[in-house]
């Protein structure tokens, strides 16, 4: 691979179909990001009713937008259009695929593995992951040169940052391609160094994890904790925001940086979060988490 940056024109010429691995909150997301600046686009999930809700999910943020007077009524058409869904993964051939599947690096080796095959060489294997290693995704992986993190934040549509994050590996033209795609999104990239949680989530997993711990120790109830910091500026408290996010994934974040920093007692996951899980209350999405949505 040449060691010439792309420039955004030229991207624009080497990237022409995205593939979504996961229909979930934030496969669902991207790829309305995607199809909404003009990307053909292939979501891909096991389960068709989750592409079926996907696909309802992405026509009502288009259509939100079309309400705000954001996009025109033929534009969100043109938007949907752009729009392919499989439940075939050997169908999900683009130029860049981003995964959104699990936080299991297992599960990630195995799909980036499949997906090597069944596409070029110079096919952009990007991960949304939000706290695993990028040089250890790649490490097995046929040319991992091109294997790269790329991570949105919930909900994509809406949150402006995202995090390129460069493995041991990874080219810098590739680095620099999903960095200049991510401008091309309306999106607001920055580099990050391949280091458990990378910048955000290390920052935030103390905000979470300090309010589990006060809840743990009843210094006070969790919905005293939210007020109080929404109180103080915070958008949401961390119990509301949690729930948001999905209790699950932010367990397996947080217990996958308690491994990846030696079981550093700062990291360690809550066992009211790890209840929380084991009875499936996974947040917004499934109707009960900290709080009762249903």
């Amino acid at each position: 691979m040449a060691n010439e940056q792309p420039t955004s024109s030229a991207l624009q010429t080497a990237i022409r179909t995205i593939g979504i691995v996961g229909a979930g909150t934030m496969g669902l997301g991207i790829a309305q990001v995607c199809v909404q600046h003009g990307f053909a686009t292939v979501l891909f999930d096991i389960n068709e009713e989750m592409l079926r809700k996907a696909q309802l999910a992405i026509t009502a943020g288009l259509g939100k937008l079309v309400e705000k007077g954001r996009l025109t009524g033929p534009e969100q058409e043109a938007a949907l259009a752009r729009l392919r869904l499989t439940t075939d993964l050997s169908t999900v051939q683009a130029e860049l695929i981003i995964e959104a599947v699990v936080e299991k690096l297992s599960v990630k080796h195995q799909l980036f593995r499949e997906l090597a095959v069944l596409n070029a060489p110079t096919t952009i294997l990007a991960s949304n992951t939000s706290s695993l290693p990028i040089t250890r995704l790649a490490a097995p992986i046929q040319h991992p040169e091109r294997v790269v993190g790329m991570h949105f934040f919930n909900p994509a549509p809406l949150m402006p940052l995202v995090e390129i994050i460069k493995g041991a590996a990874t080219s810098a033209a590739v680095a620099e391609t999903v960095y200049q795609l991510a401008l091309q999104l309306g999106k607001t990239p920055v580099y990050a160094a391949d280091a458990p949680g990378f910048i955000v989530n290390r920052v935030a997993r103390h905000f979470y994890v300090e309010g589990l711990k006060i809840a743990e120790e009843q210094v006070a109830p969790l919905e005293v904790i939210d007020e109080l910091l929404e109180a103080t500026g915070f958008r949401m408290g961390p119990f509301r925001l949690m729930d948001l996010i999905g209790v699950d994934t932010n367990f397996s974040v947080t217990s996958a940086m308690y491994e990846a920093f030696h079981y550093d007692a700062k990291f360690r996951p809550s066992r009211i979060q790890q209840q929380k899980v084991d009875a499936g209350h996974h947040g917004r999405k499934t109707g009960k988490g900290f709080y009762d949505y249903s």
